[in-house]
Order: C-alpha cells, then structure tokens, then sequence
C-alpha cells in the first residue's frame, strides 16, 4: 500500500514523490458485473432422469458458465478448439457453451439455448454495488479508465444500464481486438489508448492468471474476489485505495 504524501493534480496521483496510478483498468465479469444466478432461469429444467436441479447443482451450472480461465468440462478435440477461440469468435464460444450446459446435464437444446441466451444478454448481468460509485469518482478525480474483458459480446449496454459507459475512456473487447488476456498486447493497447504508461495504470480483475498478467507489462494488479454481488459491497473501493488512490 502506498501512504499519501503529496496530493493529486490532474488526475496524477503522487505518493511519497512518485507519480502512481494516472489509470485504472478493469475486468467486466467477476469484477464490474456478475451473471448471477436466477431461479426463474432454471425453473422447470430437469435432468436426464426427470429430476428438477436442486440449488447446489444450480449454482455449480452458473460457475461453470462464468469461470474466467479454466476448464470448466472435458471436451473433444473438436469442442477444445471452440474453447480455446471462444472469447475470440461468438460462433465458437455459442457452440462451447451449448456443450458445457450438455456436458452438464442440460440435455434439452432448447433450455440450453434459453439460457445460454441469458449469459450473452447484458440485460442479465448485475453491477457490484461499488461498481458505478467508483467508475464515476475515478472520472470525477482526473484518473483515466478503460474495461479490458474477455468476451464474445458486446457488453457496453450493460455500462450504459448503470450509467457508466460514457466515463470510460476505452472499452476493449477480446471478440474485437482479436486478442485476449493474459496476451500482454492488450494491456499495452489499452494503456496506449488511453495514453498512459503501464508503470501507470492499475488492473483489477478476478483472475490471477488473465488479469494479474498485466504486470508482465509494469501495470500494478489487484485482485477481486468473483464473490455474489451483495456479499461484495467494497471491493473495487478498496482496491484503488490499496494502491494509493483515495476518492
């Protein structure tokens, strides 16, 4: 944690003499906003042996649709690669995640397509509480910010929904940029887009592995917890104050 020693002017955060964070960066899913789970979604959906899915299976179901890097179900050769592109290409992350749901016990192609067109609506994603507080203090105090998500739609109607897509100076989209984190160029586009110094800018997001790469390039990175959002009241707060930025 930095100690506040010099005050900010312009948005440039001094501590102890050195200029600090002039950006912040954030993931979207598990950082910004969570798909969290709704029991209207599954109401009804039963597995292969007619059986309705209890709230554990339900909750498994959902983390397996949002978990940021890893591998969430065996898949074949054919369905690896639609993994391994799927926050490339919308077609292949469609076709990998109507087999995740199979894989899952969501037999039914039409329950599967009902809710994987729940993941990929904006609509159905709900913003941490401190998520639009600490976005527009950010803005309010100068400190540029960009999303940097790896995604296959597009998920700036769920900025706007809370009233924060127009303070972002940048909105990176892996399914756009044809490329996804932890690939180092994207950090580095985002700090060039937004024209500031990776030694600059803090990171934040729920992923070590995707998100914490950002420090291969000399970003700072704090990470979140993926937590349902009403038991994470503060954490993006937090974390910018962590890293010296007091709003």
């Amino acid at each position: 944690m930095f100690t506040a020693s010099a005050g900010r002017r312009g948005g440039v955060h001094q501590y102890r003499g050195i200029v600090t964070v002039r950006a912040v960066l954030f993931d979207f899913s598990g950082t910004l906003f969570r798909l969290e789970q709704d029991e209207s979604w599954l109401a009804g959906v039963t597995d292969e042996s007619g059986k309705q899915w209890d709230l554990e299976a339900q909750t498994e179901l959902m983390r397996r649709m949002t978990a940021p890097t890893q591998q969430v179900v065996k898949l074949s050769q054919e369905y690896q690669q639609a993994w391994d592109e799927r926050d490339l290409y919308p077609d292949q992350h469609r076709k990998v995640y109507l087999e995740v749901l199979r894989s899952s016990g969501l037999t039914d192609p039409a329950q599967a397509e009902a809710l994987y067109s729940r993941l990929i609506d904006p609509d159905c994603w709900t913003p941490y509480p401190d998520a639009a507080p600490v976005v527009r203090r950010l803005h309010e105090a100068g400190v540029r910010t960009a999303v940097i998500s790896n995604i296959a739609f597009d998920i700036r109607p769920a900025l706007d929904r809370v009233g924060i897509g127009g303070l972002f100076d940048s909105v990176l989209m892996s399914y756009v940029e044809g490329v996804i984190k932890p690939d180092p160029k994207l950090f580095l586009r985002a700090c060039e887009r937004i024209d500031v110094e990776p030694e600059q800018a803090l990171m934040i997001g729920d992923s070590v592995e995707a998100d914490g790469a950002a420090t291969e390039v000399g970003c700072r990175f704090a990470h979140v917890e993926p937590s349902p959002t009403d038991e994470r009241p503060d954490a993006l707060l937090r974390a910018v104050a962590d890293h010296g930025v007091s709003l």
